[in-house]
């Protein structure tokens, strides 16, 4: 479903080719949005099947064709019904990353710390290259700060982790 608002909602912006969603997501929204190219196409063709989008071909000089997406009446009505529903609900974000946390001291403390170091390293580069960014206002400027403060918040949990670890009393 937020990936169906996502495409609709860039849509209903102003028409597109794929190429131009997916580098739009991959520049401005890679690091909070998780949709891959294949997936979008496949989206895409779906969202044109349910009649939310329509296309038209264009070919460009001798490069391949491309399909040029703009939202219909039905669209729009989707992208409203969705709008409203992510807006009123709430799930959870998934526990992805995390797994290896439960068998965190199968590993050796020297390499526990070494590794949660590097990937607290990872976290700052990250929150870094967000704040760098600030091409972005309105509602997608709303999603960068919140993949920001996610990543802030998870900076502090791992640096918390890691003091336990290095105190030598593990994590209760």
């Amino acid at each position: 479903m937020e990936r169906e608002l996502l495409l609709l909602g860039l849509l209903r912006q102003h028409e597109m080719y794929g190429y131009q969603i997916n580098d739009l997501i991959d520049a401005h929204l890679s690091y909070s949005i998780k949709l891959t190219k294949p997936t979008a196409y496949r989206i895409l063709n779906n969202m044109a099947e349910q009649g939310w989008i329509s296309f038209r071909e264009e070919q460009v000089g001798k490069r391949p064709t491309r399909r040029i997406y703009s939202l219909t009446e039905q669209g729009e009505k989707r992208f409203q019904e969705l709008v409203r529903i992510s807006l009123r609900n709430y799930e959870p974000i998934d526990a992805i990353n995390i797994t290896a946390m439960a068998f965190v001291e199968t590993v050796p403390l020297n390499e526990i710390l070494s590794l949660l170091e590097e990937r607290r390293d990872s976290i700052e580069r990250l929150i870094s290259k967000l704040h760098s960014d600030d091409n972005h206002h309105g509602g997608f400027g709303i999603i960068i700060k919140h993949q920001i403060r996610h990543l802030e918040t998870d900076l502090e949990w791992l640096s918390d982790i890691i003091d336990h670890y290095a105190s030598g009393t593990g994590v209760n």
